[in-house]
């Protein structure tokens, strides 16, 4: 599967600084145990044409299959075409030019415009030639679909279903790339990951600037999220309806916040520590809690720490706003001004981290740092089958996911000196037989151990 990326016109090699790659080296770095290339065919003042290619891991892909990989009697596996799968493997390699984040000398070219053509393949997609020229036309594409020749004497099928997409326009690097990232998933209408609210915010991410005005942005959207529990989430109104019906869904991540909150209200902290703060989110709305006097938001993604200092500036002239402190960390390096706060929060934490290295996180935190409680979220696995991805992780960083039993046999265990008493809680929509969604537990010292 390729993506290749070609300009002509004055000023085009600028378009290699944006991509950060050297056009006298070729890229190559394995992911998850398929190889991703990228190479430069040209590169002139004049005219640029470069191109990353994935190539495929047969026994990765045998390993990982799944009963929904088989789309197409001309490709037996999905990974081969381009798709959410294709997408998530170059982000990587591409991700400077994603977020637009060149070095500061070359900054200038991000907001330019280039007449680009963008060609990828093979495309193996449900929509027909109309519907895709329905996603990109819109937004400033011609668009050219072609087929592979093929001798029908020799095969049973009259047409392929497999195609390669051409795409001609004037636009930015990193507008291309962003449409082409939320759009070939859309084609594709299948992810290899589990979808959650996470991944509505990487459409409006992704999608700023051009997908709000897209005409097609609904169908967009309900291919993208796939569930509707999931498309329900998505406030699609236009003004008048928002003012008519200004109750809107709350997304899941939204209810782990409030859940959190609520029960720190009930705790009455002074002092927080908001392990994997991530962006702020968590720890700005901590900081409105009445009473509350230090929150610490503990981070070890640089890059995550500066977003949520600018998420705290912006609210720090705010009444009764506590200015959290953004403090470069994680749960294995030991910090001594961690110890003894009223209450340590881990929202969505421990399954990014390897199982079997729990434990000793998990001792430092009751043992070293003694809160007054602790807090902890994190997915149930059984639910899962609601959105009929019982076989994969929420999240493709995701080390492990738990049943209910699990989380529960685990939490009584870290709790071997028994100082604290466990609540648990769900939260989300409850299924009868699958329960909530998220999973929560509360570590309550005891007044003997306080």
């Amino acid at each position: 599967m390729y993506l290749t990326i070609q300009a002509q016109g004055d000023n085009v090699k600028a378009i290699s600084y944006l991509l950060a790659k050297n056009p006298n080296n070729v890229y190559e770095r394995k992911q998850k145990g398929h190889l991703v290339r990228f190479f430069y065919s040209k590169c002139t003042d004049t005219e640029l044409d470069a191109t990353i290619f994935i190539t495929p891991d047969p026994l990765e892909l045998i390993q990982n299959k799944s009963r929904s990989n088989d789309i197409t009697h001309y490709i037996n596996d999905r990974e081969f075409a381009v798709s959410s799968i294709f997408t998530s493997l170059i982000r990587s390699a591409l991700g400077t030019a994603l977020n637009g984040q060149p070095k500061e000398e070359y900054a200038q070219w991000v907001g330019h415009r280039f007449p680009f053509r963008f060609t990828f393949g093979p495309v193996a997609s449900s929509l027909s030639d109309q519907q895709l020229r329905a996603l990109f036309e819109p937004i400033g594409y011609e668009v050219e679909i072609t087929r592979p020749k093929i001798d029908y004497s020799i095969h049973i099928k009259d047409r392929s279903s497999v195609r390669t997409v051409s795409l001609s326009g004037l636009q930015t690097l990193q507008d291309g790339l962003r449409h082409l990232f939320v759009l070939i998933p859309v084609i594709d209408n299948y992810k290899h990951y589990f979808i959650d609210e996470k991944e509505i915010d990487k459409l409006e991410r992704y999608g700023e600037g051009w997908l709000e005005t897209h005409p097609n942005r609904e169908f967009i959207y309900r291919q993208a999220l796939r569930f509707k529990e999931l498309y329900d989430l998505v406030d699609l109104a236009d003004e008048k309806e928002k003012k008519e019906s200004p109750e809107k869904t709350l997304r899941l991540n939204d209810l782990r916040y409030e859940k959190i909150i609520e029960l720190l209200e009930g705790l009455k902290p002074k002092t927080v520590v908001d392990f994997g703060s991530g962006e702020g989110k968590l720890s700005a709305k901590i900081g409105f809690l009445k009473g509350i006097q230090e929150i610490l938001a503990v981070e070890p993604s640089e890059s995550a720490a500066l977003k949520a200092m600018d998420r705290f500036n912006k609210l720090e002239e705010k009444e009764q706003f506590v200015m959290p402190e953004a403090i470069w960390g994680s749960l294995f390096y030991m910090d001594e001004r961690l110890r003894d706060k009223d209450a340590i929060v881990l929202c969505e934490v421990i399954e990014h981290i390897d199982e079997q290295r729990l434990p000793k996180a998990m001792d430092t935190i009751l043992s070293v740092y003694q809160p007054g409680a602790l807090i902890i979220t994190t997915p149930n696995r059984e639910y899962n089958e609601v959105y009929d991805m019982e076989d994969h992780f929420r999240h493709a960083d995701h080390r492990f996911e738990w049943t209910r039993v699990e989380f529960e046999g685990w939490c009584h265990k870290r709790n071997h000196q028994s100082q604290y008493e466990l609540e648990f809680h769900g939260i989300g929509e409850e299924q009868q037989f699958f329960g909530h969604p998220t999973q929560l537990c509360i570590f309550k010292r005891k007044r003997e151990f306080s």
